[in-house]
């Protein structure tokens, strides 16, 4: 799994993922969204759009990613999500909870 990190002009830190979010890997995206938070950027956009797989260990990445930023005051929003990692957050109804949205530029319009 890659990770690239951009900070938009409007303060929205997007993680771009790449690969699969699994045991091995969830750890990494964990550090990522500490990370940001750290350095101010409570508003998160995680880019799923290069994700082939996600397991428990992923969601609950996400999940934890998601408990950080709003502590610091902020959101983690999901973007671009794939098929499968549609499929697994209706299945686990992660949905109603981790809100997804088309593109990270559509992630903090509101």
């Amino acid at each position: 799994m890659n990770i690239t990190t951009t900070l938009r002009d409007d303060g929205v830190a997007v993680l771009a993922v790449e690969g699969r979010i699994n045991l091995v890997s969830a750890p990494d995206l964990r550090r990522a969204v500490q990370s940001v938070v750290d350095e101010g950027s409570a508003r998160v956009a995680v880019d799923l759009s290069a994700v082939e797989f996600i397991d428990s260990s992923g969601l609950g990445a996400l999940i934890s990613g998601l408990k950080t930023a709003r502590t610091a005051g902020g959101d983690l929003r999901l973007a671009a999500a794939t098929e499968q990692v549609t499929s697994v957050l209706q299945l686990t109804n992660l949905d109603r909870i981790l809100r997804v949205y088309p593109s990270p530029d559509d992630a903090y319009r509101d």
